[in-house]
């Protein structure tokens, strides 16, 4: 089993068939099907199946892609690897939650580039729960989320700051004249939600559900600026983290509560199993060293409420 079989049987998937990869690859069709039929004999399974036009995986080939993914990124990242007197370089690709993408990496970022430009960094927003499932598939280097704490056995997570959350109202709202104890919602109230797959819009749910409150009006948003601005036209109310309301609430463009007991941060999630090359090391001593900076903001933001 070589590399270039795995990158052949990577490619049929990613692709879906066996001439478009022998197209993409420039490779005759004989050949690719000549290096999944040397993976077949060694791993003595086969790895597709034909259902009509398709051709879909076995379970043998569902439980080689992401060892597949994960051999051919070690070969990629071993390309790699700088002589002592050289700075890193190579691909890093990174993902995150939209807050975290708006609000906390672009300073990493132009620090990071700043220092280490040979180093091609690409970078990904998703949810939460995606960017999990695209670690395990060796899509990512590096996750950013916002979320509550978790263990999980295959994935290093690293919190780096407290990150409290708000309800958001427009001006004159009821509600923006309480305290967290006190909030209530009436029957009619509309609640802007982000899309699934995000912490804080399950503990919405959850929160609402555990007052009683019959969410009849929902709308969902794919965007956190696009929530903002519909709450402050009058809109809905709904539920940020606070690192994406502090501006507009400060200029008084929006009102604010703060949730009491509510454990999000932000972490710093890799496989256990990720080799750490020396680009990606680099990032991580740089978020970590833009982290210890964060912790005086929030407290002050907290003050503020």
């Amino acid at each position: 089993m070589e590399i270039r079989h795995l990158k052949t049987f990577k490619t049929i998937v990613e692709i879906g068939g066996f001439t478009r990869a022998a197209d993409y690859l420039g490779y005759a069709q004989s050949t690719v099907t000549s290096h999944i039929q040397a993976i077949e004999q060694e791993i003595r399974k086969p790895l597709f199946y034909r259902l009509g036009k398709k051709m879909m995986l076995t379970e043998a080939g569902k439980h080689l892609l992401p060892y597949a993914t994960e051999m051919i990124e070690l070969y990629d990242k071993a390309r790699h690897i700088p002589e002592n007197d050289q700075e890193p370089s190579g691909n890093l690709m990174i993902g995150a939650s939209e807050s975290l993408t708006v609000y906390r990496l672009p300073s990493i970022l132009h620090e990071y580039k700043s220092k280490y430009p040979q180093v091609t960094v690409t970078l990904k927003s998703s949810t939460c729960w995606q960017l999990r499932d695209e670690l395990r598939q060796g899509k990512i280097d590096i996750a950013f989320l916002l979320d509550e704490e978790r263990k999980e056995e295959d994935l290093h997570i690293e919190k780096l700051v407290d990150e409290p959350i708000v309800f958001i109202f427009p001006n004159g709202h009821p509600a923006g004249n309480t305290d967290f104890d006190h909030l209530t919602f009436s029957a009619n109230e509309t609640f802007l939600y982000t899309e699934h797959g995000c912490s804080y819009r399950d503990f919405f749910e959850e929160y609402l559900h555990k007052q009683g409150v019959l969410a009849d009006h929902t709308m969902e948003f794919w965007s956190v600026e696009a929530i903002k601005q519909c709450v402050m036209c009058g809109l809905g109310v709904s539920l940020l983290p606070m690192i994406t309301t502090r501006s507009e609430i400060n200029e008084q463009k929006l009102e604010g509560i703060m949730v009491k007991d509510a454990l999000f941060s932000t972490q710093m999630v890799y496989h256990k199993n990720k080799w750490l090359s020396p680009a990606m090391t680099a990032f991580t001593e740089i978020v970590r060293s833009q982290a210890e900076k964060w912790e005086a903001s929030v407290k002050e933001a907290r003050l503020a409420f």
